[in-house]
């Protein structure tokens, strides 16, 4: 289960996708995450589909590597799908118990378990094609503007960033825990739902200690490298829009006008 956490990875390869800027990615993700609940009708499910799958092929990220972050969420979703499919009223197909399938329910969780998993799948490839590094850059440089209003923009994105590499960190940590409690004779498969509950304890403690352990190690290297924040510090590897960034901005305004029309104009909708 712990290998399945695929989220704030980066997977390393040469791909178009990977070269891009980073505010062109985060613009990327922001358009598809909002152009994703202006879906209507199957067509503009389709275009979102046949968008990821494309991405997803320039990306050059293996197919099964981001799938397998489904796992993670595969209780959240399981979840959804089931409350539309027994509580949303119509027309009852089949009767379970006190429990009723309409034809309504089955169409609004087909919609919504499509929408989250390519909300899954879409937003995860941002991190599996831009390094932490990169990404505090963009959100620095796309954000910049609010510094203006006295809001510390480099600081949260540093706390994002920091937030995303401490996953797969912590995610090892708790692999080793679990690991070495498992040596000691504790079993966490058997027994009953409270025995489960407490079997956690001895994991959960000494990851929140490791975790508190990391994070002192890591602001007294920040302070020992005077660290102060954004203000007057340069950048060893400044953002340049090039070529490819500009027409990625184009076609990703082609499909935000694509998905407006099918959402609001289409007859389709």
């Amino acid at each position: 289960m712990l290998k399945d956490i695929t989220i704030g990875q980066y997977y390393k390869t040469d791909s178009m996708i990977h070269r891009l800027d980073p505010r062109v990615k985060l613009f990327g993700t922001l358009v598809y995450v909002v152009t994703l609940f202006l879906h209507k009708s199957p067509v503009s499910y389709v275009m979102s589909l046949l968008f990821l799958i494309a991405v997803i092929g320039i990306s050059k990220v293996p197919v099964k590597f981001i799938v397998r972050g489904l796992k993670a969420v595969a209780v959240i979703l399981v979840f959804s799908v089931g409350i539309n499919i027994f509580f949303i009223p119509g027309e009852p197909l089949v009767k379970i118990g006190v429990l009723r399938i309409s034809r309504a329910g089955i169409k609004t969780a087909v919609y919504l378990g499509s929408r989250l998993i390519m909300l899954v799948l879409g937003t995860s490839l941002l991190t599996f094609t831009t390094t932490p590094n990169e990404l505090t850059d963009g959100l620095d440089k796309s954000l910049g503007f609010f510094n203006k209003i006295k809001i510390p923009v480099h600081e949260i994105a540093m706390m994002m960033s920091i937030a995303l590499r401490f996953i797969p960190i912590l995610t090892e940590e708790l692999d080793k825990i679990m690991k070495a409690q498992t040596a000691r004779g504790i079993d966490f498969e058997s027994g009953g739902l409270l025995k489960r509950m407490k079997s956690m304890v001895p994991i959960i403690v000494p990851l929140f200690v490791a975790a508190v352990r990391r994070a002192n190690d890591l602001a007294l290297a920040m302070e020992s490298r005077c660290y102060h924040g954004g203000q007057g510090r340069t950048k060893m590897k400044p953002l340049i829009y090039e070529t490819r960034d500009f027409i990625a901005y184009l076609i990703l305004l082609v499909f935000l006008a694509a998905m407006i029309y099918l959402g609001f104009f289409s007859p389709w909708r």
